[in-house]
């Protein structure tokens, strides 16, 4: 749970923004292009510093990088909800935000993979990926109960509060920074480069998709025919079924065992059935139609997060930091082009135009990460077993078991 609550923290900014965009945009004076963009430098940001952060993780230990991001954080919203004054230092602030979410997910990833047993990792994946759309149902409630009674900038003092609250719980790392600096590094573990790459585009077309509905769905429900709080209800309302699908996938998970990726392209389909009706009830007006379409593309179109990162530890046991690293790379991309993509089109299109290349897009990226499998499986085929993974240069206590190829 303090995982989850580390990745809550790291993900506030921008889902805060997001879902206040209406109240930052009229205060802060910045149109829906603007908006995108904003929300693409956080992703930029986070793109920038992905490979970098996976490596802090491998050197210095999961714990402590979590511990410094939530610190980072907590006063990252704190500027957020004090000095923002114009849309160009919003944008700052969220690029720093981005870089500070990059660094806490390999970290978190590489925690669970070393502390959590084989048997369970599905469900820890599921849990701290939950903290995306957490984050976004935190947002959407903000706004009927902050954003439109005592103004936007306490949503992010209060987001502010629960950043200090993670780095204070957090438990201090055994080993010191002396200890870690004299301590040998092991460099005998590669990567498969194709496969992860194609994993990798596959998963920042998926997160291509979703960044760009979260970016606007609260402005969507408004143009639709919701009012403001209604709009944050929706974003609250979606962004429950895509905490409850994480869950779920995540437990289905570890009872299935194997073939996790083509749960992950499945779901990216059905997303791109809910973007569709989403198209459809923004052309047509239709309020009801709106809302339930917006569960489906959340709950199903953002629900595969923690079971596609699961998937990619589990078929990289040897360096779980670093392969979920490389392909958060595709997913922050994804994100910078998300807001900025839908945004354009908005500006100069329509909401049901820009619902309906999200569409595409989520098919596209389901695809893809069935292509991304194959050559994943067929490159585990021609080479020899893995060696047993090797103990961290201080030691946590090591995994109980090694968890084998769980795509077959």
């Amino acid at each position: 749970m303090l995982v989850t609550l580390v990745a809550v923290t790291a993900s506030l900014p921008a889902f805060l923004v997001a879902a206040l965009a209406v109240q930052l945009r009229a205060s802060l004076h910045f149109g829906a292009s603007e908006q995108g963009i904003s929300l693409a430098v956080y992703y930029l940001g986070a793109a920038a510093v992905s490979l970098p952060g996976s490596r802090l993780s491998e050197r210095y230990g999961a714990l402590r990088v979590m511990k410094s991001a939530a610190a980072a954080d907590a006063v990252l919203l704190a500027l957020l909800a004090s000095v923002v004054s114009s849309w160009a230092l919003l944008t700052v602030l969220l690029a720093l935000a981005g870089m500070t979410s990059s660094i806490v997910q390999p970290a978190a990833n590489q925690f669970i993979a070393r502390q959590v047993p084989a048997g369970r990792q599905g469900i820890a994946f599921g849990v701290k990926q939950s903290a995306v759309p957490l984050s976004a149902l935190l947002g959407g409630l903000a706004v009927p109960a902050i954003g439109l009674t005592i103004g936007w900038q306490w949503a992010f003092a209060f987001a502010a509060a629960i950043a200090v609250l993670a780095a204070v719980v957090l438990p201090r790392p055994i080993s010191t920074i002396a200890q870690i600096r004299d301590a040998p590094r092991s460099e005998s573990f590669s990567l498969p480069v194709l496969p992860l790459g194609v994993l990798t585009v596959g998963f920042g077309l998926g997160i291509c998709a979703a960044s760009g509905l979260s970016a606007f769905l609260a402005t969507s429900a408004v143009s639709a025919g919701l009012s403001k709080g209604g709009a944050g209800m929706v974003v609250a309302l979606a962004s429950a079924a895509a905490f409850g699908s994480r869950l779920v996938t995540g437990a289905r998970a570890d009872r299935r065992g194997r073939r996790h990726f083509p749960v992950v392209a499945a779901m990216l389909g059905v997303g791109a059935l809910g973007d569709a009706l989403l198209a459809v009830s923004s052309a047509e007006h239709l309020a009801v139609l709106f809302v339930l379409a917006s569960v489906v593309a959340f709950g199903a179109g953002w629900g595969w997060n923690g079971l596609f990162n699961f998937a990619v530890v589990r078929t990289h046991p040897e360096l779980p930091a670093r392969a979920t690293g490389i392909t958060q790379v595709g997913g922050r991309l994804g994100g910078v082009a998300g807001p900025l993509v839908v945004g354009l089109l908005v500006e100069h299109g329509s909401y049901s135009l820009a619902w309906s290349v999200v569409a595409v897009v989520a098919l596209v990226g389901a695809l893809t990460v069935l292509a991304g499998r194959r050559l994943l499986l067929r490159a585990r085929q021609a080479s020899p077993a893995a060696p047993p993974v090797a103990p961290p240069p201080v030691p946590p206590p090591a995994p109980k078991e090694t968890p084998g190829l769980a795509e077959r």
